[in-house]
């Protein structure tokens, strides 16, 4: 049984009542376990799991693999996620005509959960924006970013205040706020320790300051999703609260009762609240809301990328073999020598993106040219853009286990020049062929440091 903090047990005993027992049991059960799978590279079967009920992608295990461990995930196959916090699905279902091109911000957005969520949902053309302010977290959510494998995402560093050129340019932003972590308890040991109420306070009054900064970026009509995963008033109504008094309305969503997720309802806004002894799943809190005030019109006269230049025609010719449709990009080199597929529904507002932010990045990654040598990117091999003709070679789990621990494979058959190592169909990333050689082109950080003798 986890020991409760007194304030928060007082606080949760106030707010549930006769609820309050079913739900401190629940907080000793065992966390359920959740993945949502890649509707663009559907190879997980997904026929004998159960349904997250909210989310069309979302899926129960019966028990926690170790997920390192598995080819699929290893190549974003599938995103771990709580599951809960893909109610964000059926908000963005609800609210927003997904079937069109939407300019998309996820303001707090490491390690990406939400972003790949909003990744599959989105139209081709769509712009996906996922934000983060803490610079030691921008790695690992690149590379689920990459795993996930969509082009029309961006990643940036900066934080919230320093976004002001884009005021009103965004249809969406999600602001999934660091909170305080309630809703996290029977997860993370060190969310019960680090609680207190003048976290509490701490991590509201933090919230406020972000969410004063998010609003200006929402066009007018635009929508704007704000969600923690916690219960307190301070940090989930009390933000509603903020909201309404700076140009937002609130939009209140249809739930299925059976769902058994609460709204929570005051002075004219409503949240949702998933509890753990309701639904099968964390605490988590979500409301959306429409900004009502006068958004400036955006004027984009930005010109082409300052630095970068256009592909050169004999070296785009090259690289546009890599690409299943290359007709819907535009080909880039930057002067570290990287080249860069951006696509052509969106190089304009890219071009005004580019102008407003300084610590960004966009576009495909193809890899470089060494000579006249081609050296693919291991962003291209998981891209969901990748031409589907490139030459592969099947690997079972242990082969693969030990590409990811990067070792130098021996094949079956000797191969040639670039090939993609697979896994059931999926890209892995890249080998070459050298003479007897198979060479291991993993990049080094995302090397497996597990032992697996016990689990091939």
């Amino acid at each position: 049984m986890i020991q409760l903090p007194p304030a928060f047990r007082a606080q949760m005993q106030a707010q549930l009542a006769d609820e309050f027992s079913a739900f401190e049991a629940a907080l000793a059960q065992e966390p359920p376990v959740s993945i949502r799978v890649n509707p663009r590279k559907p190879t997980l079967n997904t026929a004998h799991l159960k349904p997250v009920p909210w989310c069309a992608d979302g899926y129960y295990l019966p028990e926690r693999p170790v997920f390192t461990l598995d080819p699929l995930f290893q190549a974003g196959a599938y995103y771990v996620q709580e599951a809960s916090s893909m109610l964000l699905a059926e908000a963005l279902r609800q609210s927003v005509n997904l079937n069109r091109p939407l300019k998309v911000l996820d303001l707090c957005a490491a390690p990406g959960g939400k972003t790949t969520l909003m990744a599959s949902l989105l139209s081709d053309d769509s712009l996906l924006m996922c934000n983060e302010v803490i610079r030691t977290r921008i790695p690992i959510l690149r590379e689920n970013v990459e795993k996930w494998g969509y082009p029309n995402v961006v990643i940036s560093n900066h934080d919230p205040d320093d976004m002001g050129g884009l005021a009103g340019f965004f249809d969406v932003v999600m602001v999934d706020a660091p909170c305080s972590g309630e809703g996290l308890f029977r997860k993370d040991a060190d969310a019960v320790q680090e609680w207190s109420t003048d976290a509490v306070q701490l991590c509201s009054a933090r919230q406020k300051r972000i969410l004063a900064a998010a609003a200006p970026l929402v066009d007018q009509g635009g929508i704007l999703i704000y969600s923690t995963c916690t219960y307190n008033e301070a940090e989930n109504t009390e933000n509603m609260q903020f909201l309404l008094q700076n140009g937002f309305k609130s939009r209140p969503l249809d739930l299925p009762a059976d769902w058994q997720v609460v709204a929570k309802q005051q002075a004219g806004a409503v949240g949702y609240q998933c509890y753990p002894h309701r639904v099968e799943g964390e605490g988590f809190f979500i409301s959306v809301f429409e900004k009502t005030d006068f958004a400036p019109a955006i004027k984009n006269n930005s010109r082409p990328f300052r630095d970068w230049k256009p592909l050169r025609p004999r070296e785009t010719a090259q690289v546009r073999s890599w690409l299943a449709e290359p007709d819907r990009f535009s080909y880039w080199q930057k002067p570290n020598g990287d080249v860069i597929a951006i696509l052509t529904s969106l190089e304009k507002t890219l071009y005004f993106v580019n102008d407003q932010l300084r610590n960004k990045g966009f576009g495909l990654d193809l890899g470089t040219f060494k000579g006249t040598d081609f050296v693919p990117a291991h962003a291209l091999a998981l891209s969901t853009a990748l031409a589907p003709t490139i030459p592969g070679v099947e690997l079972s789990k242990e082969e693969a286990l030990r590409y990811f621990k990067k070792e130098n494979l021996v094949l079956n058959e000797p191969v040639r020049g670039w090939v993609l190592a697979r896994f059931e169909g999926l890209a892995l990333g890249w080998m070459k062929g050298v003479g007897n050689r198979v060479n291991n082109y993993l990049p080094k950080d995302w090397r497996i440091r597990m032992e697996i003798k016990e689990y091939v």
